[in-house]
């Protein structure tokens, strides 16, 4: 008897090591499925985005299937294999979603002057359940706000989320990825913060005009000075903080 409990112990003990295992393995193998390199979308950013972040809208709207099965994809991601994920893959993903979910949003109203365009003013374009996230359909909305904003604490997502308007950080022509994430910010940063709808400083009156974004959401940011500063090169200091008028024109080439 004492022989049949030990074998039942044992038996069990193996049962439940074999599924720890299958479920590892079933979680490596969700990972490894996912293609973290987003190629299908950053070959269709290189053909269809300048180097100045301008986007052909036409082009995209004339021959859409290649958006529309980069986004099936990001939709059939499982809120399980999702969290499986390191946070630069995590980050990566949501950004990239944003940014293909904005493009198609212009793309299924195009011809538009501004994104602002798009819906009423009870449910602009930003309320509409565009998204497909790890099983929902949710708003842009609720990706940045409800989501990113609320979860990693990252400033610089407001360098890399761009919401199709000349006013925004450029869209990059290149997919975000997870092992090179952290230097595409910085360079999103830096590009958008030396470039006039970042920054524009008037040394004489002693005044940094910054892009309405930092107005926004500058409790974001541990010091909007400071982030400016850091990724502009320019010296902030005894400099008068103003706002940037918003451009709502559409980055289109």
């Amino acid at each position: 008897m004492k022989a049949a409990g030990r074998g039942q112990r044992l038996a069990g003990i193996l049962g439940l090591a074999t599924v720890v295992i299958l479920r590892t393995s079933a979680l490596n193998a969700q990972t490894q499925d996912f293609d973290h390199s987003h190629a299908h979308y950053n070959a269709l950013l290189q053909k269809h985005v300048n180097a100045s972040g301008m986007v052909d809208y036409r082009a995209l709207q004339a021959a859409p299937q290649a958006l529309s099965t980069y986004l099936e994809s990001l939709a059939g991601v499982t809120k399980t294999q999702f969290s499986s994920w390191s946070e630069p893959q995590q980050l990566a993903f949501a950004f990239n979603l944003y940014n293909a979910a904005t493009l198609k949003l212009i793309v299924d109203h195009y011809p538009v002057k501004s994104i602002r365009d798009i819906g009423n003013i009870f449910r602009g374009p930003w309320k509409q359940k565009v998204v497909r996230f790890r099983g929902e359909s949710i708003t842009l909305n609720d990706l940045e706000h409800g989501f990113l904003r609320e979860k990693y604490k990252e400033p610089r997502l407001h360098v890399a989320l761009v919401c199709a308007a000349m006013g925004c950080p450029p869209l990059r022509n290149e997919a975000y990825v997870a092992g090179r994430l952290d230097a595409q910010l910085d360079d999103q940063a830096r590009t958008f913060l030396r470039s006039p709808k970042g920054l524009v400083i008037d040394h004489g009156a002693k005044v940094a005009r910054i892009s309405s974004i930092f107005k926004w959401y500058g409790d974001d940011f541990a010091s909007v000075p400071d982030f400016v500063a850091r990724h502009s090169g320019q010296d902030m200091t005894g400099l008068k903080i103003d706002y940037l008028d918003y451009d709502w024109s559409l980055n289109q080439q």
